[in-house]
């Protein structure tokens, strides 16, 4: 097991999760979930209370690209020690001519999850998610839940297998560049 905390099939605490997340929970294998303090659900006191490496951690953020108009959302995957390089591989990925992350609001609202602990699991149908080598790759990573007060525990191949993922080289190192 990951870190400090107790680890349960996710399918036996469905009041641990989203409600996007608790519908497709039965068809995910191998997933866990722990219940966490909601103050502690940010990465790096998270990992600190619980003993979960950042590498063992995954963050999902939602991205707003736009081209002539047209909004498109998406996912991005990556490991806790980089950040998803939004301005460079996912506005190409997603033939936008700006790629931003989508404001609070905008994400909460359009995924059914809450702010802290969005997680690819249960999003919208047709969203792609972009999933970073690094993850796909892990023989597990901590991932939100929807909610602040708990986290997944997936196989990183159950992360690429999700409904439109697409795994590709997409983190920057933290305070890097390409």
């Amino acid at each position: 097991m990951v870190g400090s905390l107790t680890w349960v099939p996710a399918v036996e605490r469905p009041d641990l999760l989203a409600e996007p997340v608790a519908a497709v929970a039965g068809e995910l294998p191998g997933a866990r979930v722990a219940e966490i303090d909601p103050e502690a659900a940010d990465t790096a006191v998270f990992s600190e209370r619980y003993g979960v490496p950042l590498e063992a951690s995954a963050n999902c953020v939602i991205v707003a690209a736009r081209r002539a108009g047209e909004v498109t959302h998406a996912a991005c995957m990556v490991l806790a020690t980089g950040r998803a390089d939004v301005n460079g591989v996912v506005r190409r990925r997603l033939g936008a001519r700006k790629a931003s992350f989508a404001p609070m609001a905008e994400a909460t609202s359009l995924t059914s999850m809450e702010y802290g602990g969005i997680t690819p699991v249960g999003l919208p149908s047709g969203w792609p998610i972009l999933v970073d080598e690094a993850v796909a790759a892990a023989s597990e990573v901590v991932v939100g839940s929807g909610v602040r007060r708990s986290k997944l525990l997936l196989p990183g191949k159950v992360v690429a297998e999700l409904p439109g993922a697409e795994v590709l080289a997409l983190a920057l190192p933290r305070g890097g560049t390409r």
